[in-house]
């Protein structure tokens, strides 16, 4: 394979997985845009539900990550059988773990509102979403398997199309829900989920049609799924480390002030747009390592990883240049607010400086993914966190507050924490002892 030929291969793996990632969080996007017509009232309560959603989905998103090493390594060992098999597998594993999370949720949806301590009428609109829209956990779960089969299949532009039919179909049936049928903030938590079920209905009937043409089972094998389950119970305590990460910083900015805290949401918002090319990258790195481990080429391999790290850490020198460029007029978008487009500015152009530094972590990460090294993922969340949380101590105990208190907390995130991530993962790349060839 030319270096013409493998950037073509990147390109054609993260352009795709770019449009589906971004339609993930279109669901709520248009979920705010409808229910925010229904008062301010439905909106904080949407807003409550939407955060409890976003962290139990977060978590779960192991499942995409663990399935698609486990059947890229097969597809490249040259038994696509077998990997859609393993696929199968994950996408039964998810049902499982999310008709748990669905009857468990749905029962402590009030005590899960309740946790936000916000006013009955507000609680009330919160419940009606979130007790409606844990019926849905299974098929979003569902969707992260069925993705993270095709990733591994080499096949990213499928998921894109049933992520952007998805997005329609919930912006008509919200509409339908909340306004012809009447059924307000509730009708917006069933538009998604059907709207979700419907993806899984199609993502069936494509995998169906890859089973028979590879002759592959479609029944759950029990070692399979403890196979799986085994993998993402590392990933899922890697995914917690970065939530707890995200959770330190935001209570440290709470701690300096609501303007730092409403800036800090600015940087952080413009960070995860940008997360999502960089994640994208990361896709591609992961679908393209597992398979060439797969085939036995560690050649290719090393490839593979020197290709997408440049591109990781160049799209991120561009990235870096577009956030500085924009920097004096993000805050005025956001807000309309110069006083907060002047706080923001110089945590803005931090960010801008780590998005090379960002870049190469996310394709680490997506390598060492596909590599399938869950178990060293979830040390090293642990020992980032060891520098992380003492200079966010040390920004609290100052008292440090107004710009210079938002550069630090960037400093903190965008410096200590992206740099210890650089260390572990680089160090262990560099190591050699995630290239593990061939099907174990």
């Amino acid at each position: 394979m030319t270096e013409r030929t493998l950037n073509r291969e990147i390109l054609r793996l993260a352009v795709p997985a770019l449009g589906a990632l971004i339609a993930e969080p279109a669901f709520l996007i248009v979920d705010a845009a409808l229910v925010g017509h229904l008062g301010t009232t439905s909106l904080a309560g949407l807003g409550i539900a939407g955060a409890v959603l976003q962290t139990i989905v977060g978590l779960m998103v192991f499942l995409a990550y663990s399935t698609t090493p486990a059947v890229a390594r097969l597809f490249g060992a040259g038994r696509p059988g077998a990997a859609v098999s393993v696929g199968i597998n994950g996408m039964w594993l998810a049902l499982a773990i999310g008709a748990v999370l669905a009857a468990a949720g749905a029962a402590s949806s009030p005590w899960l509102v309740s946790l936000f301590g916000a006013g009955d009428a507000v609680a009330s609109e919160a419940n009606a979403y979130l007790v409606v829209s844990m019926w849905g956990l299974p098929a979003m779960l569902i969707v992260f398997a069925a993705t993270g089969l095709l990733r591994g299949m080499q096949d990213t532009m499928t998921p894109l199309w049933i992520a952007g039919l998805g997005f329609g179909a919930n912006a008509l049936l919200n509409v339908l829900f909340i306004y012809g049928l009447g059924w307000g903030i509730a009708g917006s938590a069933a538009g998604t989920v059907v709207a979700q079920w419907g993806m899984v209905g199609a993502y069936v009937l494509v995998i169906r049609r890859l089973a028979a043409t590879h002759d592959a089972s479609l029944r759950v094998r029990r070692e399979g799924m403890g196979s799986t389950a085994r993998s993402g119970g590392w990933l899922f305590l890697r995914t917690v480390s970065l939530r707890a990460a995200l959770l330190a910083t935001v209570a440290v900015a709470t701690g300096i002030g609501t303007d730092e805290l409403a800036g800090w949401q600015i940087v952080f918002t413009i960070f995860s747009a940008a997360a999502f090319a960089l994640d994208a990258l990361a896709i591609a790195a992961q679908a393209l390592i597992g398979k060439e481990l797969g085939a036995g080429d560690e050649r290719q391999v090393h490839r593979v990883l020197r290709r997408t790290v440049a591109w990781g850490a160049w799209f991120g020198v561009v990235v870096g240049a577009l956030i500085a460029a924009l920097s004096g007029v993000l805050g005025i978008v956001f807000t309309g607010d110069a006083t907060i487009a002047a706080l923001v500015q110089p945590a803005l152009l931090v960010l801008a400086v780590a998005q090379p530094i960002a870049g190469v972590v996310f394709v680490l990460d997506g390598v060492l993914m596909g590599a399938n090294d869950a178990r060293y993922l979830a040390l090293a969340g642990g020992l980032n966190l060891l520098p992380f949380l003492p200079a966010l101590w040390i920004i609290a105990a100052t008292g440090v507050d107004d710009a210079p208190g938002l550069v630090w907390l960037a400093v903190a995130f965008f410096g200590v924490y992206l740099l210890a991530r650089l260390g572990t993962l680089g160090w262990r790349v560099r190591s050699g002892r995630w290239v593990t060839a061939g099907v174990a």
